[in-house]
């Protein structure tokens, strides 16, 4: 029997190590919540910045907290071609060997090295819950979807951890592709 899951669609955002955030917003700043987001303790920020290089620029790039032990930028593949550039499909946090990109904020700018991924689709879970469906974490998995756009998302990677919630996340070029703009139901085939 397949395993309902809210499938829930991340536009571009980043993530910032604390050093970052304070040279974008001024030493001892601190990042605030807009909302709660659905993985236990991530929000988006109140705070956000805009993202550039020599050929494009994005204003109002969301902050997701909270602070992180690094700094990623996540876009979809749509966005990176107006970028000019051809960053990795990768899970969050494997940002090594990736393009950089400079990002302003409110009191100044910095330039990264590395950092711009387009995120894998994925489906975080605890432990117990890819027990149920005898998975571990980087596992690949398939999530059919419904509606006039249904299809079946393969190679959604399991991210198995004590402190998620149960949902997949995919870009906006795979919400846009499946006709999910927000969030809906698909189904987990296990096998």
């Amino acid at each position: 029997m397949n395993k309902k899951v809210n499938i829930e669609v991340s536009a571009r955002h980043i993530h910032l190590k604390k050093e970052d955030f304070e040279n974008l917003f001024g030493e001892g700043t601190e990042l605030t919540v807009l909302k709660k987001l659905s993985q236990p303790g991530m929000f988006a920020a109140n705070e956000i910045v805009g993202i550039k290089n020599e050929h494009f620029e994005v204003e109002k790039v969301r902050i997701v907290g909270p602070l992180r032990s690094y700094t990623q930028i996540e876009i979809s593949e749509t966005e990176a071609i107006k970028f000019k550039i051809n960053p990795p499909l990768r899970r969050s946090g494997d940002i090594k060997n990736s393009p950089g990109m400079t990002i302003v904020g409110l009191k100044g700018q910095i330039e990264i090295k590395d950092g711009v991924i387009i995120s894998k689709r994925h489906v975080h879970m605890t432990p117990d819950e890819a027990d149920e469906i005898k998975v571990k974490d980087g596992d690949l998995l398939k999530v059919k979807t419904q509606g006039e756009r249904g299809l079946i998302f393969e190679n959604v990677v399991a991210r198995v951890d004590e402190t998620y919630a149960w949902g997949m996340h995919i870009d906006t070029d795979e919400g846009n592709a499946s006709g999910i703009s927000g969030c809906e139901k698909g189904e987990v085939i296990i096998n």
